[in-house]
Order: structure tokens, then sequence, then C-alpha cells
């Protein structure tokens, strides 16, 4: 396997931290960062033998790209005994969409106004499942919640998000919005605190630093696994994190400089990963 060399020392192992990433979700950041800019077919040994190097096995990379074909993401034409893959029309949106989230996220230096965005949306106690819906995609969608029916945000933008989620869930009805800004009573650092654990998104970020400060590709297709599990554990972040500003945030964010780590590394590790992958991706 074309492993990337790690400092030997004591660690919590990134299954036991975050869960094993999926072979499904290692293919699609293959797909992202690779196949999504050239616009190239790639065979499916390519694919199947760069997820052996991420320690996915052969029978599970095969069902990842089939399911992913059947998602309408990608679609295989046969050359000879081989096949080879290109992005569906929406596998380029759902890829693209995703890359400008993961590296828009990574340079989101946006100038707060000061203003919130808060929602107050009333859910029946005995809707359980449909309070669980509501909680996981408006967490999606980067809002807090400060109680059962107040969720807030401040990056007012996001309402047509929000107002999306609502509609989906049959919500709007009994729904209210507001923009605003704090008055005298209360702290903002404090609402942010009841309305995300920053602490948990900030051990997040702490072992996402651990496990890259451990990694030294000394190859090129060391570097490229090592940029596709750059990849994939930063890919959780925007998901994770509500990307509040500066203001709300505690002193040395450690989100703040993984951010830097992300960028440095990612570009530092861009040039020998694509002399890989061009040599891997053999185009006949």
């Amino acid at each position: 396997m074309a492993g990337v060399e790690v400092v030997e020392g004591p660690f919590v192992t990134r299954r036991q931290e975050l869960g094993a990433a999926s072979a499904r979700s290692l293919l699609l950041t293959v797909l992202g960062e690779f196949v999504l800019p050239s616009g190239r077919p790639v065979w499916t040994a390519t694919l199947i033998e760069l997820l052996a190097d991420l320690d996915v096995a052969e029978k599970a990379a095969r069902q990842a790209i089939m399911r992913t074909a059947d998602s309408g993401w990608i679609e295989g034409s046969r050359v000879g005994r081989e096949t080879r893959w290109a992005l569906t029309g929406a596998g380029t949106r759902l890829l693209r969409a995703g890359t400008d989230r993961i590296y828009g996220f990574a340079a989101d230096e946006r100038a707060w106004d000061g203003r919130w965005l808060v929602m107050t949306v009333g859910v029946p106690e005995n809707k359980r499942a449909l309070r669980q819906r509501l909680r996981t995609q408006l967490g999606w969608a980067g809002l807090g919640s400060v109680n059962a029916s107040t969720w807030v945000t401040p990056r007012t933008g996001r309402e047509p998000e929000a107002h999306r989620v609502l509609d989906d869930l049959g919500l709007l009805a009994g729904s209210w919005s507001f923009l605003a800004s704090a008055g005298q009573v209360g702290d903002e650092r404090s609402l942010a605190r009841s309305a995300w654990d920053l602490d948990v998104i900030e051990r997040r970020y702490e072992h996402f630093l651990d496990l890259v400060s451990r990694r030294r590709p000394r190859t090129d297709r060391q570097a490229l696994v090592a940029q596709v599990r750059l990849i994939q554990e930063w890919r959780r972040f925007p998901l994770l994190d509500p990307g509040l500003p500066r203001e709300l945030l505690p002193p040395r964010w450690s989100g703040n400089r993984a951010a830097e780590v992300f960028r440095e590394r990612h570009a530092s590790w861009a040039p020998r990963a694509q002399l890989a992958w061009e040599s891997v991706a053999r185009q006949d």
C-alpha cells in the first residue's frame, strides 16, 4: 500500500474519533478533487487501485462505484473488457457544490454586520421524528437552537436555506423569522455557546491538526493519498462548524489554525498529488 508515513506515538485514531470514512464518501472525494477539474473519464481499475491505497477493499470499492452510478452521479461506458466512468450533469453539480462549500469554508473571512437571523418554529412535542429532522436540517444550514423552538445564526444570508427546510418539512405555517441586533441584556458570546457546542467542535479541530501534523508524504503517490485524506477529513467541518464570526468565538479558536493548515497542506501536496493521479489515471 502506498501509505503516508506517520510519526509514531499514542493518539486517538480517526476511526475512533470520527468514524471510518465510507468507501462511497472517499470515492466522491476522489471524483471531486481529480475527475471534476479535468472533466475526463476514469477507469474502474484506477478507482479501485487508489481506493485500495485508502484502505478500501476491492469489493467495497466496486459497490461504491455501482451505488454512485445508481444515484445518477456517474455513468459508465465499455471499452473492450474495461469500463470507464464519467461524471453526469447531476454529478458535476453535486461535486461542484461540495467543492465550493469545502474550499469556501476554509477561506471564509466575511465581516459581520452585528445582526442575527432569529427563527421561531413550533413543532408538537409528540412529533419526535419531525423534531429530529428539523434539528438535523437546520443544523446543516448553520443554525443553532437556544431552546426547543428558537433558532439563531449570525449569518443572515442563510435565511433562504432555512426557509426551504421549513417548507420541505411543512412547518412554514406558525413559524417566524426576524433580523435583529442584540440589545443591552445578555452577552452574544454566551448566546453562541448556548446555541452550539463549541467545545466539541474545537476538539474536532484539534484532532484534525494532530492527524495532519503526523503525515509526511515522501513520494508523489503518498502525497496523493495524503491529499485525499486531508480533504476527506476537512469536508466534515462545513457541517459541524456554523462558521461564526470572530467576535463570537473563544480566544485562540483552533478552527482558525486548522483552516490555515488545510490551505497550506493542500497547496503544498497538490502538485505531487496531481502528478501521481495523472500517472495512475492512464488515458488510452
